[in-house]
């Protein structure tokens, strides 16, 4: 079965990889946008708003991309032939009204469009356009029930059979797109991986994601976390593969956290494929460092996003960033930033003896 998640994605993309030997600047592959930061839920773990983990300082939860410009970047976007979109957080992406009028036309455009959400408004319009343009959907949960739902998310206890009633409904709509689940394993749900699994199996969900929640900007301190329930969570995921089959996957993306931290690499080759525009106008270095100084590589307030890729300012920036010295914080796309500097640091006299 094809793999959605793999690292390797970024080597079918030889105009990049040379673009980054050059040190030249190409459109990103792939853009993120977080049209709001709006949310109607409020995780305990919440990068953006919980300060203990010290990320999104700058965040304003009033802000919102205004529709006009959201238009204007789509026909950037489409004119740069960016490949693909992921509408996430800051907020609940789909809070953003004029959410549909833009999906229909990144999908028009020959851009293929994604969407990181809580699944409370996957309804309506929402999940009609996501259904007909839509590659993926992935629904961030880390409850089980109602009590769970409420306690973890500060949300009403009824939400949880809206989502699920909007995850049965998207499933019966017959889409290609799939729908994914992110499980964010904490001490609270660990118990729960196997009946999870087996309850999204049922409703028709094309896999779940496992991972452990990232509790601190300290490495340690987050193992720490998961150390008193490794054993119960690795027993409960083998547990879970047995139900792989069909279309019906579990990825384990469960695993230590220290190593996502530290880097000792002093460029980041991947932020050339991947960037972020984000509610407040800006763009960013990634998601890890949205809503920060140190992330900011500049602002698309007075000028078109196409613009401001293209110019001498934001090339200094992406090649400035340092992540041995600016990223010491959870990385993403730190395995995907090892590959690509090993494959920039191969010897070319050496390169024929594969």
């Amino acid at each position: 079965m094809p793999n959605v998640y793999s690292s390797l994605k970024l080597f079918h993309y030889r105009d990049h990889l040379d673009a980054l030997r050059e040190r030249r600047v190409l459109a990103p592959i792939h853009i993120r946008i977080k049209p709001t930061n709006a949310c109607n839920h409020r995780c305990w773990f919440c990068a953006y708003r919980e300060d203990h983990l010290e990320l999104g300082e700058d965040m304003r939860e009033r802000d919102k991309i205004p529709e006009d410009k959201m238009y204007e970047i789509v026909d950037d976007l489409i004119e740069m032939k960016v490949k693909a979109v992921t509408f996430s957080g800051g907020g609940e992406p789909l809070i953003y009204k004029p959410l549909p009028e833009t999906i229909r036309r990144l999908g028009e455009g020959g851009i293929k469009v994604a969407t990181l959400t809580n699944g409370t408004f996957l309804e309506g319009k929402n999940a009609e356009m996501f259904a007909k343009y839509g590659t993926w959907v992935r629904l961030s949960m880390d409850y089980w029930d109602g009590p769970s739902l409420a306690a973890s998310r500060k949300a009403k206890e009824e939400e949880f059979e809206r989502i699920i009633d909007n995850m049965r409904s998207f499933v019966k709509t017959g889409t290609k797109c799939v729908l994914g689940v992110g499980f964010v394993v904490t001490k609270e749900n660990h118990a729960h991986i196997y009946d999870f699994c087996a309850m999204m199996k049922d409703i028709g969900v094309d896999h779940v994601k496992l991972s452990a929640c990232v509790v601190s900007v300290d490495g340690e301190e987050s193992n720490r976390y998961q150390a008193g329930i490794k054993d119960a969570v690795r027993a409960q995921i083998t547990r879970a593969a047995a139900l792989c089959g069909g279309k019906f996957k579990v990825i384990d993306h469960y695993h230590d956290m220290a190593d996502r931290f530290d880097k000792d690499y002093t460029f980041c080759p991947y932020l050339t494929f991947l960037t972020v525009i984000a509610a407040d106008l800006k763009v960013y270095t990634c998601q890890d460092k949205a809503y920060t100084v140190p992330g900011t590589l500049g602002s698309i307030g007075d000028r078109s996003f196409k613009d401001f890729w293209f110019s001498d300012e934001n090339r200094e920036r992406i090649y400035a960033l340092d992540p041995s010295r600016d990223c010491r914080h959870h990385c993403v796309t730190h395995a995907k930033n090892e590959l690509l500097v090993d494959y920039l640091n191969v010897d070319s006299d050496h390169a024929d003896f594969v």
